[in-house]
């Protein structure tokens, strides 16, 4: 059947009209970004539990002591924020909550002496050596819905996004790049 020019009018207008069907949306339930950041937050908020609730550490404060506690020596507090993504200033405040508490001490860097670095005291180390078992704990007990083989495509999984994104991914490789 021929179309008419009042067919093909009508059906340009009906065209040009807004359609009653809803737009796309994004829905952040399905959103990789947000899940990430969601899942992150909840992870952090539970292994929070063992060294806020019994130390009165706060996350900043924990994330200092964990990268001074994996590390073989001192490192900058610029190095601390880079490599936990926490903002300076609140890696700032926790160092000086921290110093005050005598769990880190400054040392002075041998390569640039205007330039201090940071490292756990005796106290500190302690405090790492009981809570770092806690929350390995912790996080098997998060992890404990996965089978071992899905950890181990998670590691996977994980490592290949990080890679994507240029992450150092290790601390000996972000020494070995003199990263951070």
């Amino acid at each position: 059947m021929a179309r008419t020019s009042s067919d093909i009018a009508l059906t340009t207008r009906q065209a040009d009209e807004p359609s009653s069907r809803p737009k796309p949306r994004l829905d952040l339930f399905k959103f990789v970004p947000f899940r990430l950041n969601r899942l992150a937050a909840e992870v952090s908020s539970a292994l929070a539990v063992e060294y806020q609730e019994r130390h009165g550490l706060d996350i900043p404060a924990w994330r200092v002591i964990a990268t001074l506690g994996f590390r073989n020596d001192a490192c900058s507090a610029q190095y601390i924020s880079q490599c936990t993504r926490t903002h300076k200033s609140t890696i700032s405040r926790a160092v000086t909550t921290l110093l005050n508490e005598d769990l880190i001490e400054r040392v002075e860097n041998e390569a640039d002496r205007r330039e201090f670095r940071l490292q756990l005291t005796k106290k500190g180390r302690a405090l790492y050596e009981e809570l770092f078992p806690q929350l390995l704990r912790r996080e098997d007990e998060i992890l404990a819905c996965l089978s071992a083989q899905e950890r181990k495509q998670l590691e996977a999984l994980l490592g290949k996004i990080e890679q994507s994104l240029d992450l150092i991914q290790t601390s000996e490789e972000a020494d070995a790049k003199q990263a951070y």
